[in-house]
């Protein structure tokens, strides 16, 4: 069966097929009665514009290119999907890059201050991942992959280019960023558990190659310093996201300051770990070692105890970010940094009793 053609919507509306271009392509003056006119007929003869004509008249595309890390990460999904229904409700559809995981984190052992810098091999897979959605004529990009913030020589291949919003500062680029106050994560988890009464806490952190890391252990130190307590570098162990790394890292944190009450995990995969290992030790419970967490991952509500954790949004983080590269994309103005709030979803693995009323997962717990 013949799809409709623009001609065969001037035909029914009497009129010519450039007026019919005009309306279906949003420009041209048209009165509204033919305007509506044609919009009408459209819909009733199931006509679907060429999307890469229209490109040739509008010199867009309606495509967004997103870069992520690794798609298999349900945080990463999380955040494409809500991006991808933001950007459908504004006509965008997304094209999505995923970089090679073993890429991913490098440099996860110790934790210094050394940022790190991708090797050759490493940014040539940035670039060939650029390459291919400025190829295919993307509006604007939407770099969302943490690997990208060590690249010092992403700058170059972006300059010129469609707008680009980041979830990470991305050396040598003048990208908008959308995202949370990561400093504010990890005060808001060191604050609760200070309140709590703990004076030795430790922190598993995330890989020192990465930003985010450092900036948690920033507001962590921070709040330790007002509360008049120590944070010495043998209270901090480090992990690369996965249970795994927590198991291991709490192990190794606890074995070296057995006296440790409290322990804050810079995810609660790993937190997951952490609470595996603290069982395994004979300090499972809150009164023995309690546990805050980061992210507010669905499984957060069912680990045993219930996970405390700073609450990051990552699907309203999507929707932002999607939002904002568009306005840039139409030409709107927006600011250069965008915070997405974070609080705390307070459970029972930090010694609290009563769960979090705001809480989407909560689940009762026994007093």
């Amino acid at each position: 069966m013949r799809q409709p053609s623009i001609k065969d919507v001037a035909a029914r509306c009497g009129v010519s097929f450039q007026t019919v271009s005009k309306v279906l392509n949003g420009g041209g003056s048209v009165a509204p009665s033919t305007r509506e006119s044609i919009q009408r007929a459209a819909g009733e003869l199931g006509y679907l514009p060429d999307a890469s004509a229209r490109g040739l008249v509008t010199q867009r595309t309606r495509l967004l290119g997103v870069v992520v890390g690794d798609l298999a990460d349900e945080i990463v999904t999380r955040f494409v999907v809500a991006a991808e229904r933001e950007a459908a409700r504004q006509g965008y559809a997304l094209a999505v890059v995923s970089l090679d995981h073993a890429e991913a984190e490098r440099g996860a052992e110790g934790f210094s201050q050394a940022e790190g810098e991708v090797d050759r091999d490493e940014h040539g897979v940035h670039e060939r991942s650029l390459r291919a959605l400025r190829e295919r004529r993307v509006d604007g990009i939407l770099l969302a992959a943490p690997q990208l913030e060590r690249d010092a020589r992403l700058g170059a291949l972006l300059t010129d280019g469609p707008p680009v919003v980041g979830l990470h500062t991305v050396v040598g680029t003048v990208a908008t960023l959308v995202g949370s106050d990561h400093e504010e994560v990890g005060a808001l988890a060191t604050r609760h558990l200070v309140e709590h009464g703990h004076r030795r806490i430790g922190v598993v952190a995330g890989p020192s190659s990465r930003r985010v890391s450092h900036a948690r252990m920033r507001g962590h130190r921070a709040v330790m310093e007002a509360a008049g307590l120590d944070s010495p570098a043998a209270l901090v162990e480090t992990g690369d996201w996965s249970p795994e790394s927590g198991f291991a890292a709490t192990h190794r944190l606890l074995a070296r300051e057995p006296h440790v009450s409290a322990v804050v995990v810079h995810s609660d995969l790993m937190a997951v770990g952490a609470l595996h290992a603290a069982h395994q030790l004979g300090r499972h419970g809150p009164d023995r070692l309690a546990v805050v967490g980061v992210d507010d991952i669905p499984v957060a509500a069912h680990t045993v105890p219930p996970l405390t954790t700073v609450r990051v949004p990552f699907d309203k983080t999507g929707q932002v970010a999607a939002s904002c590269l568009i306005d840039l994309v139409e030409g709107r103005s927006v600011p250069s940094r965008q915070i997405v709030p974070v609080s705390l979803a307070v459970r029972a693995s930090c010694g609290c009793r009563e769960p979090d009323p705001e809480d989407p997962h909560a689940v009762p717990t026994a007093r």
